[in-house]
């Protein structure tokens, strides 16, 4: 393309958009509709700099020029309270309903892990040894030992933060690193199942593995479903980098991103509750079928959650994307 060529031809109508406006007196109707054809004319000339001679200072300036138009023609809004709670009710359970196909499967597989991992050790004593000296396996796995007293060895309150922020910082980032083609979101499985392995096949050795489950179960449920649902979202981000389907690679990676970003925020929440439960039920005095009841009403109040108001979102339409409006405008792109 003929940069000059290019520019002759269409600076008049960049002209007359920035006219329109920088009018300060209200436009009357056929001005506006002229305001909306030139924006989306505009639009259309910027993309095609962009993907076939890019002019830094041309881009730069019908960059501007489109922005100032974008927001005439759509108008601003602020977030509000509605916003807040259509996120809660709508968005984020659709979100996490639309990629049970991803975090299912991925839950399925890596509990599958775990009792691998946690058979293996508890039924080789060799591998045992390998973890660690035989009195080092005795303090953690003995009554009141370090597995027991991990939960009860801060305040139930500071301990409740510091497991909540160390969990949201691993959802988190499966979220984030899941757009690096899926690997750093499986190593981060990995290591979580392989944690839990351990724990599962020493206190199995020991004789002592419903006392570890009724530990795990309360808090574990709901944090490791957290935990399953971020990796699910992450790998599925990742899966969009390198089949994005009928939409653009660009288009694709923006939208799921930013499903991610909300669902990060929803993920937080999720894990605040079961950072309390951690912090405050699984040491309490409760007996162990009242603190497993707690943990399987926890997990299944989020289940029916995503699928009751999620399914019935997502039936409706809602993708767990942010509002149209608040997008993007999506640009075509020169064949």
């Amino acid at each position: 393309m003929d940069l000059d060529v290019f520019v002759t031809a269409h600076h008049a109508e960049w002209n007359r958009l920035d006219q329109l406006l920088s009018r300060s007196r209200r436009l009357s109707g056929t001005e506006v509709d002229e305001l909306v054809a030139l924006y989306q004319r505009t639009a259309t000339h910027l993309s095609l700099l962009q993907s076939t001679t890019p002019d830094p200072a041309l881009v730069a300036r019908l960059t501007h020029l489109v922005a100032r138009a974008r927001a005439v023609v759509t108008g601003t809004r602020r977030a509000s309270w509605r916003d807040a709670a259509r996120f809660v009710t709508a968005g984020f359970p659709a979100a996490v309903y639309l990629s049970r196909r991803w975090w299912i499967p991925t839950a399925l597989l890596s509990i599958a892990a775990a009792a691998v991992i946690g058979w293996w050790i508890a039924v080789h004593p060799e591998v045992q040894a390998s973890i660690g000296a035989p009195g080092d396996l005795r303090e953690l796995t003995r009554p009141g030992g370090q597995y027991e007293s991990y939960y009860s060895s801060h305040p139930a309150a500071s301990f409740a933060a510091q497991v909540w922020t160390n969990n949201a910082q691993a959802a988190a980032m499966c979220l984030a690193l899941g757009a690096f083609l899926c690997l750093p979101v499986l190593w981060i499985l990995f290591l979580n199942m392989l944690n839990l392995g351990i724990g599962v096949g020493l206190m199995s050795a020991a004789g002592r593995l419903d006392t570890f489950l009724g530990l795990v179960l309360p808090h574990g449920l709901l944090e490791l479903t957290a935990v399953f649902v971020a990796a699910g979202t992450g790998l599925r981000l990742g899966w969009t980098l390198i089949d994005p389907g009928p939409r653009t690679r660009r288009a694709a990676m923006a939208q799921e991103g930013r499903a991610a970003l909300g669902m990060a925020i929803g993920l937080a929440l999720v894990l605040f509750v079961s950072g309390l439960i951690e912090g405050f039920v699984t040491p309490s005095g409760l007996h162990t079928w009242a603190r497993v009841t707690i943990g399987v009403a926890a997990e299944l109040v989020f289940l029916l959650y995503v699928y009751v108001l999620g399914g019935r979102a997502a039936r409706a339409g809602e993708r767990g994307d942010v509002e149209p409006a608040d997008r993007n405008s999506e640009l075509p792109a020169a064949a």
